[in-house]
């Protein structure tokens, strides 16, 4: 069939080469597409085509060979087996999941001791016992509206209140080649340049100032390097649902070093409470306290937060409820203390707008940064850099 193709293109002057077509074969073999012919569409003209000016005679001898096809012979469908492994998890209705009733933060922590002090085997399905697939609000891989997941990993639901488990998250990326150059031209919105330090630059104007005054003796003038003034501290939120967003976090967080020479960042997650780290693979054993951090930084620094600000809405509002630890203040209690020390500051949501009123925890967010949020596109840098500019 490809080699029938292969000879069509070529009929239709494109200018195709046997190179390209044995490059179409190994991709096929390594299955890098399935049996859908919109997805041999696309990846037969990213091997085959050279010039993006052949692509319309391309799409019209495909059109042509290929007319009433509906999918690549050969290609039988295969069920991944992580498809089979969710298949084992209990699917429930609208119906079904709308039964499941919150029990409200003490309730919940109070049958959570019992069940420790009574259970004494595994259960899988259930919805009373620690368990897994079930609709107990304690364990993993079932569904519960609100619940503490302990071990394994979550079921995509994301309506765990606590979690019961060493999480290890990655650093983001600050070498990033930044795939969206607007992103580092929304950032040089906030610019105040400064020339400080030793003196390391050539200073041209100066030396043939200095050299004319000297007789034309080369006289060699000096300055320090020319650099963006403005103070920035970065604190990203990392793990859970922010593991959507990675790839739009390190393209921010690479324009962000390469802009900023006072660049400080800190990770938290979901919400920061008495600690935040700078270096995720040490985040257990190497916390910076958030006072010290609020004590060493001056108040002429912005404040910028990345995160989706999707949490549960005790990890704001209540001592305890941090998904990871048991915190003796509230999260907005901390937020308000680093807003009252950085006024100028924001909240940068890689969520798209449309979606902020889904999740109460957002809205308590917006409220505490006086709806200074923003989202994570050119327009929302640019908006957000005016804010700090002020």
């Amino acid at each position: 069939m490809l080699v029938d193709f292969f000879l069509h293109l070529k009929a239709r002057q494109l200018p195709v080469s046997t190179k390209e077509l044995l490059a179409l074969l190994e991709a096929l073999q390594a299955r890098l597409v399935g049996a859908s012919l919109d997805d041999f569409y696309l990846l037969s003209r990213a091997i085959l085509v050279k010039d993006e000016a052949l692509y319309d005679r391309f799409d019209r001898a495909f059109g042509e060979y290929f007319k009433g096809v509906e999918a690549l012979p050969g290609f039988d469908a295969q069920i991944p087996e992580d498809w089979l492994r969710l298949a084992a998890k209990r699917h429930l209705s609208e119906e079904d999941r709308l039964k499941l009733q919150k029990l409200g933060y003490e309730k919940l922590f109070e049958q959570f001791k019992q069940r420790l002090a009574e259970q004494k085997e595994r259960h899988a399905g259930g919805s009373k016992w620690i368990g897994t697939a079930g609709t107990s609000p304690y364990g993993h891989g079932g569904y519960h509206p609100e619940g503490i997941r302990i071990g394994g990993e979550s079921a995509g639901n994301r309506t765990a209140i606590k979690v019961w488990e060493r999480r290890e998250f990655r650093n983001l990326d600050d070498s990033v080649d930044l795939g969206v150059r607007n992103i580092k031209v929304a950032l040089r919105r906030l610019r105040r340049f400064a020339r400080q330090g030793a003196a390391t630059e050539l200073d041209l104007d100066g030396t043939i100032a200095g050299t004319a005054r000297n007789a034309g003796w080369l006289d060699l003038q000096m300055r320090p390097e020319r650099h963006n003034a403005v103070k920035v501290l970065l604190f990203l939120d990392i793990g859970g649902s922010m593991d959507d967003h990675i790839a739009a976090c390190e393209e921010l967080f690479s324009a962000a070093r390469s802009e900023f020479k006072h660049l400080e960042h800190f990770y938290f997650h979901n919400c920061v409470y008495e600690g935040v780290w700078k270096d995720n693979r040490r985040r257990h054993g190497e916390r910076m306290p958030t006072w010290d951090v609020i004590h060493t930084y001056g108040a002429d620094y912005r404040l910028v937060f990345v995160g989706d600000a999707t949490m549960s809405p005790y990890e704001i509002a209540r001592p305890g409820g941090s998904v990871e630890h048991w915190n003796e203040e509230a999260g907005a209690t901390w937020l308000e203390r680093m807003l009252n020390t950085w006024s100028r500051a924001v909240w940068l949501n890689p969520l798209p707008e449309e979606h902020w009123t889904y999740a109460p925890s957002l809205h308590m967010i917006r409220q505490l940064f006086g709806n200074r949020m923003f989202p994570l596109t050119p327009d929302g840098l640019e908006r957000a850099m005016r804010a700090l500019s002020r």
